[in-house]
């Protein structure tokens, strides 16, 4: 390299540092078992930049989506569709969720979608995340692009009994 080009060549490295600098590391998550189903991709390709005030960031699994750092949500899709469950369910927007609050003692607990095919999930950190907010950013997603199984959010008291 000439003379006359390095100070040029390090006025360029140093001006990428701070873009550097501010990358996030790359979320390590395990794909689904469906992972490659052609409505996940819908979803994915379509995730927003941010939720609830935290950043999307890159993951390193197929159908997978992480926003926070440290990561406060983590998605994946392309679960096996849950059956019937005793775990509450809420509808938003159109789409109903398990939500499932075993894990209330770290701040965190899992939404997974009901009645879709592929299913998708997603763990929450409900400090640093509000689920209206993922359920207002995700659902129009997961209502567009993962098809309806017909099943749908009942109580035990809508069941009637047998006769």
């Amino acid at each position: 390299m000439s003379r006359s080009l390095r100070p040029l060549a390090l006025v360029a490295a140093l001006a990428l540092l701070p873009g550097l600098a501010a990358c996030s590391t790359t979320v390590a998550m395990q794909p689904a078992k469906d992972a490659n189903d052609p409505a996940c991709a819908e979803v994915i390709s379509r995730l927003p930049k941010s939720i609830s005030g935290q950043e999307r960031r890159w993951t390193d699994a197929q159908s997978t989506g992480a926003w926070g750092d440290p990561a406060a949500i983590l998605l994946t899709c392309g679960l096996e569709t849950p059956g019937p469950s005793t775990l509450p369910c809420r509808s938003f927007d159109g789409v109903d969720w398990l939500v499932d609050e075993s894990q209330a003692a770290d701040n965190r607990y899992t939404l997974t979608t009901f009645g879709r095919s592929p299913a998708l999930q997603i763990f929450l950190d409900y400090e640093s995340a509000s689920s209206a907010d993922v359920a207002q950013a995700i659902g129009p997603l997961v209502r567009d692009y993962l098809p309806a199984t017909g099943s749908v959010c009942t109580s035990a008291a809508d069941a009637t009994p047998a006769p």
